[in-house]
């Protein structure tokens, strides 16, 4: 089995069924708006599949792909995750298992403007690793934020075929755009609703419940000098330190476009 699940469906252009403000905020890092995102979508998501959940032995659950940084989905798979094990334990079922697919990106192109056809060449480049042993023969659900074009369902269903995998696997995603018509680059509209420049994002990286993700993070790294001098003077020490470290994490100092923010970020901390 193989089946698709969305909350929200964007099918007018100007008429949004969820808060373009409060998504915003959720891509760039914002684990509150996560967390209720993740509440509504979980509840969605059990009216229509409750049923069959609870018929299941076990259940693996994998959020986006990523290597090291977290995308902004995968904290609102964090909090489905624990929305649906409430649920599996009143039901007397076992938790859910939790897996990943690892993707190396490789570019820095800003996928929210593009197309299916752009969306697939950018991303065929990426690697990705997942492990078939593990999930062979489970119930499997996908967790991500918006469908667009489909390009990432796409991609993890021709990692299974390439594989052989079998199992049941359900797509999950809060918002899934219907309407052929609208561009995809709606997507970007909808991601930077409410971070228009600099001054939003020292806001945000001050906030009690932020967390750095990929979006983020690169979206920092391909700041002006300036605007980066700014986001460091006005940001606590610890955070900066946890920028750098997650941005060498996922290889990003070997990525040409942001080696000279890295550096500058490595100053505050290493010093030459």
């Amino acid at each position: 089995m193989k089946t698709t699940y969305s909350l929200h469906k964007i099918v007018e252009e100007n008429n949004y069924p969820f808060d373009p403000y409060n998504y915003s905020w959720f891509k760039f890092g914002d684990k509150h708006h996560a967390e209720i995102f993740a509440t509504n979508l979980y509840e969605g998501f059990i009216k229509e599949f409750g049923d069959i959940i609870v018929k299941q032995d076990e259940i693996i659950i994998l959020p986006s792909p990523y290597l090291a940084i977290p995308t902004a989905s995968n904290f609102l798979c964090e909090f489905f995750t624990k929305k649906l094990n409430v649920f599996l334990f009143k039901n007397g079922k076992k938790a859910c298992l939790e897996s990943k697919i690892y993707r190396n990106q490789t570019y820095v192109t800003d996928y929210g403007n593009l197309d299916f056809e752009e969306r697939i060449k950018l991303i065929s480049n990426d690697t990705y690793y997942i492990d078939r042993n593990f999930i062979a023969g489970k119930f499997c659900v996908f967790v991500d934020d918006i469908k667009i074009t489909g390009s990432h369902e796409y991609t993890v269903n021709k990692i299974l075929n390439y594989y052989n995998i079998q199992g049941d696997f359900v797509f999950v995603y809060f918002a899934e755009l219907l309407n052929e018509n609208i561009h995809p680059n709606i997507e970007n509209h909808f991601n930077y609703y409410a971070v228009k420049g600099i001054t939003q994002i020292v806001e945000l990286v001050n906030r009690y419940r932020f967390q750095f993700n990929t979006r983020i993070i690169k979206y920092i790294l391909n700041l002006d000098k300036k605007d980066l001098k700014f986001l460091l003077e006005n940001m606590d020490s610890s955070r900066s330190k946890q920028l750098f470290d997650l941005a060498v994490s996922n290889n990003y100092h070997q990525i040409t476009e942001y080696k000279t923010n890295i550096n500058l970020i490595s100053l505050e901390h290493y010093g030459n």
